[in-house]
C-alpha cells in the first residue's frame, strides 16, 4: 500500500501515479473497466440465440398441440432430409476444427476448414430446397395439410437462420484473409462456431419432431 508523504518545502502531497485501465487496478478482463463477465459480442449472440430458440419452441409447441386434432394428416418426409442432416453435422465438425486450428494459431488450416464448413452449409441449404422440390413433385404444398404447412415453415425458418450463419462465416473468412484472426483474437470465429452448433442442434430437434409424428 503506497504511503503518502508531504513535501516539507511546499507543504503539498506529491502527484500519484495514474491507475491502470479498468479502474482501481487489478485484472482488466473487461472492456472499458466494466466488470461484466462476457464481451458485448458474446452477449449479443446469446440474446440472438435465446430469441431463436424461443421462436422455434413456440412453433414446435403449436405443432405438438395441433397434432392431436382430428383433421391432422401425416405426410411422407422427403428422403433428402437424411443426407442433408449428415451434411450439416459434417459442417459443424469442420467449423469446430477451424476454431481449434485458430486456437493453435494454425491459420492455413483454420482457413481451409472454415471454407469447408461454409461450403457444407451451403450444400445443406441446397439439399433443403431439393427436399421441398420432392414434396412439390408429390403434390404436397403449404396448405395441403397441417403437417405440410409446419414442415415448410419450420424448415424455411431454420434455413434462413442458417443462411445468416453462412454470411457470418464469410465475414470471418474475410477477416482471416487480412490476418485479423489469430490465436490471440479469434472471438468472431468462436461466436460463429457457437451459433452454428446451436443451428445444428436445432435442426436435429426439428428433424426428430417431424420424423416421430
Amino acid at each position: 500500500m503506497p504511503v503518502l508523504t508531504e513535501d516539507r518545502r511546499t507543504g503539498t502531497l506529491p502527484p500519484q501515479p495514474p491507475l491502470p485501465p479498468g479502474g482501481r487496478g487489478g485484472d482488466d478482463s473487461a472492456d472499458s473497466g466494466s466488470s461484466f463477465p462476457i464481451s458485448k459480442g458474446q452477449l449479443g449472440v446469446w440474446i440472438l440465440l435465446t430469441a431463436i430458440v424461443m421462436l422455434f419452441a413456440g412453433l414446435s409447441s403449436a405443432y405438438i398441440v395441433l397434432r392431436g386434432v382430428p383433421t391432422w394428416q401425416n405426410i411422407e418426409l422427403p428422403w433428402m432430409l437424411w443426407p442433408n442432416t449428415a451434411v450439416l453435422l459434417l459442417s459443424s465438425v469442420a467449423i469446430d476444427i477451424s476454431r481449434r486450428a485458430a486456437r493453435r494459431n494454425d491459420l492455413p488450416s483454420m482457413k481451409r476448414w472454415l471454407v469447408g464448413g461454409g461450403v457444407l452449409g451451403l450444400a445443406f441449404l441446397v439439399g433443403q430446397l431439393a427436399a421441398w422440390r420432392q414434396l412439390v413433385n408429390a403434390g404436397v404444398y403449404v396448405p395441403s395439410t397441417l403437417q405440410s404447412g409446419f414442415f415448410y415453415i419450420l424448415t424455411g425458418l431454420h434455413g434462413l437462420h442458417l443462411l445468416g450463419g453462412v454470411f457470418a462465416l464469410g465475414y470471418v473468412f474475410s477477416k482471416a484473409l487480412k490476418d485479423r484472426i489469430t490465436a490471440f483474437d479469434y472471438e468472431p470465429l468462436k461466436l460463429c462456431a457457437l451459433y452454428w452448433h446451436v443451428m445444428d442442434a436445432l435442426w436435429i430437434y426439428l428433424f426428430l419432431l417431424l420424423l416421430l409424428s
